[in-house]
């Protein structure tokens, strides 16, 4: 009756509320998509060969920025030569070298990173940057692409994830167990982290193995920190309210019957 369509009315204000304020939510990442370079298509990034910038984010680790179909393609430099050569030419095995394996680019398309964890991967991250404006005592919700590949001209099984943190709080992908040449497809992951600091350190610390002979990737894009995250006691009564309509939708079958 009456009653059940207020509660109705109410519930979808409510969610409608929830909803509203988490697709609102202020991304707190700059650059997450690693479009914005200070260089052309070339691609070491990091502090220890430095070749390119990545906007807003810091590395001192051996990775690399691949643009759009340059992974498995015309591959990144590297300080070990020119590309053709092993080492020289940082690519991935992909159909643009003759491996059958699905490589694509990120869902989100554009630029993405790409970590060897077994090789100056980087401490305590591989890539970092500093996230401000934070609320202590808020939550956030940590999103981002990733995926495992290997590097070409190298041959063996990996292994392949990500050691993420916010403020010194660690979260851990799943490890991902890659075959010889393989590529994992990509994946969303979603973690919940609480401030502590109105200013903290978002790192990526790429991990794997098993060694720099049969180099693993961890590839990395789309990231992004958002508040928004509903309170449990909003979700309570939310739940509450669904059952109050269920309960009053229920008694009205039962009267009439």
């Amino acid at each position: 009756g009456s009653t059940t369509m207020k509660l109705q009315h109410a519930l979808m204000g409510l969610s409608a509320l929830v909803l509203a304020s988490s697709a609102h939510a202020t991304n707190f990442v700059q650059n997450g998509g690693f479009e914005v370079t200070n260089a052309t298509q070339s691609s070491e990034f990091g502090t220890n060969y430095p070749s390119i910038t990545v906007n807003n984010w810091f590395s001192n680790s051996y990775s690399f920025v691949y643009f759009p179909g340059q992974a498995d393609t015309g591959g990144a430099d590297s300080q070990y030569g020119p590309r053709g050569t092993p080492g020289g030419e940082v690519a991935l095995h992909g159909p643009g070298n003759g491996s059958a394996n699905g490589l694509t680019g990120s869902p989100q398309g554009g630029n993405y990173v790409a970590v060897d964890p077994s090789y100056l991967v980087g401490s305590p991250y591989s890539i970092s940057q500093t996230i401000n404006g934070l609320t202590v005592g808020q939550k956030y919700t940590l999103g981002f692409d990733w995926a495992a590949a290997q590097q070409l001209f190298f041959n063996g099984p990996t292994t392949e994830g990500w050691d993420v943190s916010l403020g010194g709080v660690h979260q851990l992908t799943p490890t991902f167990h890659l075959a010889n040449h393989g590529f994992s497809g990509w994946m969303h992951e979603s973690f919940t982290f609480t401030a502590t600091s109105s200013s903290e350190v978002l790192g990526f610390l790429a991990t794997g193995g098993p060694s720099a002979s049969q180099p693993p990737f961890s590839l990395l894009d789309n990231v992004s920190l958002t508040g928004g995250v509903p309170e449990p006691a909003t979700w309570a009564l939310m739940l509450m309210g669904f059952g109050a309509v269920g309960f009053a939708a229920r008694r009205r079958r039962t009267v009439a019957a």
